[in-house]
């Protein structure tokens, strides 16, 4: 704190510098820190949830693909039922409901930019129709070459063109994950240059890298 400084404001670049410092490092080495545009959601609140209750087994994970046009799994399988209820991740819009390829897709906007996507499902929804975080819209359907002999969920999330873990929202104990303060706006990210001398602060030593190539969601613990 530099000397004559108003005690006002050196209070709140404190507060501000505890702040970042929580989220932007307490994570690191352990599983990563959740924060989000409000409080922690509760279960009846916005934030994410699993789309099939209960927490279902994953039986295929996400695999980034280099390019738009290259191999990789785009989003997760998880074990399911033949007629289970297929419920939205979060609340959202549905930006459209029918076939793709022979298999029904139902696909939910968010407001914060991010579209999830669920197949193959018998959608219950039509486009256009608001969704509560947990509200159904659809069952799921059986769908020849997917996850056979098994029948599963393919779960996809995507901002942009930019496909995402969707595991990134939610841990495997079901509960909530949310996005870095920094993905709010108004906040720099913490490896960002010049990021603590915003704030009249010194940034404290890193303790392992925190790769910022990993996009706006946290890779899952």
């Amino acid at each position: 704190m530099r000397v004559g400084q108003p005690w006002p404001m050196a209070v709140r670049r404190v507060g501000i510098l505890l702040l970042l410092t929580a989220v932007g490092w307490a994570g690191v080495g352990g599983h990563p820190v959740a924060a989000s545009t409000g409080p922690v959601p509760s279960a009846a609140g916005s934030g994410w949830a699993w789309p099939l209750e209960p927490v279902p087994r994953v039986v295929s994970g996400f695999e980034a693909p280099a390019g738009p046009y290259s191999a990789g799994h785009r989003g997760v399988d998880l074990a399911a039922s033949v007629g289970q209820p297929v419920l939205s991740a979060g609340a959202g819009v549905v930006a459209f409901a029918g076939q793709v390829a022979g298999r029904g897709v139902v696909s939910v906007d968010h407001p914060d930019g991010l579209r999830s996507t669920y197949e193959p499902v018998a959608g219950t929804v039509r486009a256009g129709a608001l969704l509560s975080r947990g509200q159904r819209l659809g069952t799921v359907t059986a769908a020849p070459g997917h996850c056979l002999p098994d029948t599963c969920l393919h779960w996809g999330v995507r901002r942009g063109g930019v496909y995402l873990d969707p595991l990134g929202l939610v841990d495997a104990a079901g509960r909530v994950r949310l996005l870095p303060l920094w993905a709010m706006g108004g906040f720099p990210a913490p490896w960002a240059p010049g990021a603590w001398s915003r704030i009249g602060a010194t940034p404290p030593a890193p303790r392992a890298a925190v790769s910022p190539d990993r996009g706006p969601l946290l890779a899952r613990g």
